[in-house]
């Protein structure tokens, strides 16, 4: 049994390297990155290309992520996904505020990004369907964070890289915990240029009838079209967004299992 966990667990860490470079990547790379020996890699890149998840190309001996995984990674968004069953909530929400609607869960400690809705005016940043981002400097992952039971905050924390990308960024898990506190008791998150320069967002836990936490859902802005009090303004209908999406979930089980992605920085103020 010990010997098949690992087996898996190298199997899945040599997908990681190769869907973390973005692109196809030859043999010589991938053994200097992920240091296995030669014919241990070898077996490994065989087997996941006999079964489809990797792709071979000969004409440049390089090496890249298979249609498989599309195909296995759709039906896991079918299946496991709060997005399927919260659309038609994050379409109605999308449509009254006219900004960007986020719907996330809590992957690792980390926010993966499930479901988005553009604004109006479509605004450049760094959320993504299917994207991994940071929970502690958020508004999605704060919200989601300030409903875990204390065991799994604390391993939550952890996992944190409180990485300061902004002015604004908590940096100190303690001051993350105060502010966790304050959003207990308000009931919603704020994203006050934390993570991306003028970027700003309100967001609320989906909470089940018995306070599980099971994801979030945010508005988000820009500091050129809103004032963050104006995003406040719109916590109760994120409240009624958020709950719509509970009732509809109470028997789901969702997952977590993605790694988190590097995170490109930007500068340029989104208008």
């Amino acid at each position: 049994m010990a010997g098949s966990g690992h087996r898996d667990g190298t199997v899945g860490k040599a997908l990681d390297e190769i869907a973390s470079l973005g692109r196809p990547v030859r043999f010589a790379e991938l053994h200097a990155r992920a240091r296995y020996p030669k014919a241990t890699l070898y077996r490994l890149l065989q087997t996941l290309t006999s079964q489809g998840m990797l792709v071979f190309g000969p004409e440049d001996n390089t090496y890249r992520l298979g249609m498989r995984l599309v195909r296995l990674a759709h039906s896991a968004w079918e299946q496991s996904s709060l997005a399927p069953i919260a659309r038609p909530h994050v379409d109605r929400l999308s449509a009254l505020t006219g900004e960007t609607v986020h719907l996330a869960q809590l992957d690792n400690g980390h926010v993966l990004y499930v479901d988005k809705r553009n604004a109006a005016r479509p605004v450049e940043m760094f959320s993504k369907v299917g994207k991994i981002g940071p929970a502690y400097c958020t508004g999605v992952g704060k919200a989601m964070l300030a409903w875990l039971d204390d065991a799994a905050l604390e391993d939550a924390l952890r996992r944190q890289a409180f990485h300061r990308f902004m002015p604004n960024t908590l940096t100190d898990p303690q001051a993350l915990r105060d502010e966790l506190a304050r959003i207990r008791t308000a009931g919603v998150a704020f994203d006050r240029e934390e993570h991306e320069p003028c970027i700003i967002c309100v967001a609320a836990p989906i909470l089940t009838g018995r306070g599980r936490m099971i994801g979030a859902v945010s508005v988000t802005s820009t500091t050129e079209r809103r004032r963050l009090d104006e995003l406040a303004a719109l916590a109760p209908d994120l409240r009624t967004t958020a709950a719509a999406i509970a009732a509809e979930a109470e028997s789901w089980q969702f997952p977590t299992a993605l790694p988190p992605e590097p995170r490109q920085e930007t500068t340029a103020c989104p208008v």
